[in-house]
């Protein structure tokens, strides 16, 4: 495919993530490849995905941007198990597919960004149903730390916001409004009144 070119294949069933990875395969050859999740929008001075190409360039291998949670939120994300911490890097030994509170190896979620080896790319092909029911893309990745020992997860310096929510939406809407010049004086005046006129008919 030509530079700068785009192109878009459907996933026709919603058999999960790691599904919809799978059906780009015939876009991909035999390359690395990022994979970047609409509904985490991380804001940061340098990009996530550019900060981690830099740190992927000294690891190699499969990279997954990450963010500590709290605890009890583990639940709703990948988790990592690392064997290594140095520091924005942190090498893993393992990943688990929303775990249980009590089961969560560690508070490290997986975040919507991806650097990724064509070898999960066949991990996929085989089609494995997990969480779910579903293919995920962290059981694909997770065979990578079996057969390669090559996962990184890699600590992103900025705020994400998950607008898989509606509150979510919400606040980056107002997080990318206040940071623009042209907008931030007038549309945090309107927030100011806003929250007054709530606290005055409280």
């Amino acid at each position: 495919m030509d530079s700068g070119a785009i192109a878009y294949v459907r996933q026709q069933k919603a058999l999960g993530l790691g599904h919809a990875v799978w059906c780009a395969r015939r876009l991909l050859g035999d390359e690395p490849f990022a994979v970047l999740l609409p509904d985490d929008v991380i804001a940061a001075e340098k990009p996530c995905l550019q900060q981690m190409v830099e740190a992927y360039a000294e690891t190699g291998g499969n990279m997954v941007a990450t963010m500590e949670v709290p605890m009890d939120k583990a639940s709703s994300y990948g988790v990592l198990d690392i064997s290594e911490d140095m520091g924005s890097i942190v090498k893993a030994r393992g990943m688990v597919e929303k775990p249980k509170r009590e089961d969560a190896p560690s508070n490290l979620a997986v975040i919507g960004r991806y650097i990724l080896t064509p070898q999960v790319m066949e991990n996929l092909h085989a089609r494995k149903v997990g969480a779910g029911g579903e293919i995920q893309l962290t059981d694909a990745i997770a065979q990578e730390i079996v057969n390669s020992d090559n996962v990184y997860g890699f600590r992103f310096r900025g705020q994400r916001f998950d607008c898989g929510s509606k509150a979510g939406f919400l606040q980056a809407t107002v997080a990318f409004g206040l940071a623009r010049d042209d907008l931030n004086e007038e549309f945090a005046q309107y927030l100011g009144e806003i929250v007054a006129m709530r606290q005055a008919a409280e």
